[in-house]
This record gives structure tokens, C-alpha cells and sequence, in this order.
């Protein structure tokens, strides 16, 4: 004789897991999904490794005095922010709008402010990774850095708030190959444009007075006062950057459409 089961064992406790846990997975997911991308990672690996050694050990550009890497590594490190919050994240969301994936992760029981959340948390770990890879790079070549850590990675992350606002803006409000285009052509400008490869000294006064106020010149310039300068706080940089961060961010959350 079998013994009677007792009531209530097998009850079925149906229920979303905890929010982390789903944020942490999402994460995860997204992670692998960009580190997958062959793509993805020529824009947010390859070209940013290749700019640091080509410019750093081939007399191309006037950087001015002192070593080229010295220069070089500060922008190169702006453009690998620039590379994964900005342009990866906006094509990457414009092809997951266009295809329903959002709507669909939107119906799921991972909140639409979760979802960022763990888009961004991704964008943050393939951050860190860059950042490993480009510092190795850079102390192969002889860079020799030095500053406040703490204003370092205070401009790292006002940098990617203020990119990830404006990558997810695009994607959240043009079609996904109007964001291709866009995206890849905005890359393409500020590379040239931003003071990450051509001094902004170099350009002329009212040019450069415009360009200064763009966020990839001020996370760039403001890298590279603290890194190579040994500058303090660079204070008009991190406010240019919470700014470009503040009106992203609140226009991405105004007028992303998630269809």
C-alpha cells in the first residue's frame, strides 16, 4: 500500500521569479547575443584596437608633444564608450524593435524599465571588457597613465548614460535601417570630429567651440586631461556630459516607441 500523499505537496506554485534574477538573466542574455555578433564586436573591438596601434605606431596625425599613445589611448577609450553604448545598442534595439522582439519581452513579466536596465548592465560588463583590452594595449605600446581613477570612471559612466540616451532615442523612434544608417554615419563624424584620433586644436575657433560641447569630445578631452595632464576633476567635461545625459535619457524615456 502506497502511503497517502500529503495535501498540498504537489501544488503547483505557478509565479514570475524574482525581479533580480530575471534582470540578471536578461543581462546575461544580452551579453552573449553581442559577443556573438560578428558586427558588434568589428565595431566595438576590432576598430577601436586597430585605431589605438595603427595611429600609435605610424606618424600620421600631429598629436602634438609627448608620446602618441599618450594622445591616443584617452580618445580611443571615449571611442569604445561611444562604440557599445551608442551605436551597437541603437541598431541592435532598432532590428529587436523592428522584428517584435521588444513588444514581446515588453508582454513578458520582466517590467520595460527592468529591460533597460539590463540592456544597460550589458552595455556596462562589454564596457569593461573593452576598457581591459584597450589598457593592455596601451601599456604594450607605452602609454603611461596617470590621475584620479575616481574622475576617471566618473566620466566613464556619465559618458555611457549619455550615449546609451541617445543610442536608445534612435532606435526607439526611427526605423531600424534608418538607425543603421544613422548610427553608423553619427560613428563615423565623431570619430573624425570628436577629438578622439585629430586634436580639436586643429580645427578652426568657431568649429572647434561647437565640437568641445559634443559628448564625444568632452569624454575624450576630459580623459585625456586627467590620464595624460594629471588634471583634477575635470569638471566642464562631466557637466557637458550629464547634461547630453539628462536631455537623452528623458527624451529616449519620452518618446521610444516600443512598436
Amino acid at each position: 500500500m502506497t502511503p497517502s500523499a500529503t495535501p498540498g505537496t504537489f501544488t503547483p506554485n505557478p509565479g514570475a521569479a524574482p525581479l533580480s534574477r530575471m534582470i540578471r538573466a536578461q543581462a546575461a542574455l544580452e551579453t552573449r547575443m553581442l559577443l556573438r555578433n560578428g558586427e558588434q564586436l568589428l565595431l566595438t573591438v576590432v576598430i577601436p584596437t586597430l585605431l589605438l596601434v595603427l595611429f600609435s605606431t605610424v606618424d600620421v596625425v600631429d598629436t602634438g608633444e609627448g608620446k602618441a599613445v599618450d594622445f591616443l589611448a584617452p580618445g580611443i577609450l571615449a571611442l569604445a564608450v561611444m562604440s557599445t553604448a551608442f551605436t551597437g545598442q541603437a541598431i541592435a534595439t532598432g532590428f529587436e524593435r523592428r522584428y517584435g522582439v521588444l513588444k514581446r519581452l515588453g508582454a513578458s513579466p520582466l517590467p520595460r524599465w527592468a529591460l533597460m536596465t539590463a540592456k544597460t548592465a550589458s552595455v556596462l560588463v562589454t564596457e569593461v571588457l573593452q576598457v581591459v583590452l584597450l589598457t593592455a594595449i596601451a601599456f604594450a605600446l607605452g602609454w603611461s597613465p596617470h590621475g584620479n581613477p575616481f574622475a576617471v570612471l566618473l566620466l566613464l559612466v556619465l559618458g555611457t548614460a549619455a550615449f546609451s540616451g541617445l543610442g536608445l532615442l534612435m532606435a526607439g523612434t526611427l526605423k531600424a535601417e534608418a538607425t543603421l544608417a544613422a548610427a553608423n554615419l553619427v560613428f563615423l563624424l565623431l570619430l573624425v570630429g570628436g577629438g578622439v584620433i585629430v586634436p580639436l586644436d586643429r580645427f578652426p575657433d568657431a568649429a572647434r567651440a561647437a565640437l568641445e560641447l559634443l559628448p564625444i569630445a568632452a569624454l575624450s578631452d576630459g580623459l585625456r586631461d586627467v590620464l595624460r595632464d594629471g588634471a583634477g576633476m575635470p569638471w566642464r567635461d562631466l557637466g557637458i556630459l550629464a547634461v547630453w545625459a539628462v536631455l537623452g535619457l528623458g527624451a529616449a524615456g519620452r518618446f521610444f516607441r516600443w512598436e
